[in-house]
């Protein structure tokens, strides 16, 4: 099952490479890692995405609450909360499927960020279910190359 943790940690070098030793020794693997500076400039935010059971979970938390430089860790998986990952498709375009194309980035709310003869790059931001939907479409055309964020969440409310 596939799981999101929150985790505020200490904006300083090397505490990325400590969490990311901590899961590699461990044999557990990342499926999305997104990190970046809160409002508070010491303090950044992780969004780590895990495929493990309740057990490896456990111990995921455990050993990151162990860590000096993490602030705080929170599982989402759950809980009710907005995730969201940007993505730039580059997507092979001739005149006559160009339309089609336009009217697939329209559906989906996405944005053409840069146009050539031969293919039109998007940009897409939402849920994974989105852009997995809107993926989905644009592979009938030839996708020349994909770059994935990763995803980042937040608790809904008052959390």
């Amino acid at each position: 099952m596939k799981h999101t943790i929150s985790a505020l940690v200490e904006n300083k070098s090397g505490v990325l490479a400590h969490i990311s030793t901590l899961f590699s020794a461990r044999g557990f693997n990342i499926s999305s890692l997104a990190v970046g500076e809160t409002d508070d400039p010491e303090v950044s935010k992780m969004t780590i995405v895990l495929d493990a059971d309740e057990r490896i979970l456990e111990q995921v938390i455990k050993q990151l609450h162990k860590l000096i430089d993490v602030i705080k860790v929170q599982d989402l998986t759950g809980q009710n909360f907005i995730d969201r990952e940007l993505v730039l498709v580059k997507v092979n375009t001739t005149p006559t499927t160009r339309a089609e194309i336009m009217q697939i980035v329209d559906i989906f709310r996405a944005r053409i960020v840069d146009a050539s003869s031969k293919a039109l790059t998007i940009e897409i931001t939402g849920n994974t279910n989105k852009v997995k939907g809107m993926l989905e479409l644009l592979r009938e055309f030839g996708i020349k190359d994909v770059v994935r964020t990763g995803k980042i969440a937040m608790a809904r409310g008052n959390k």
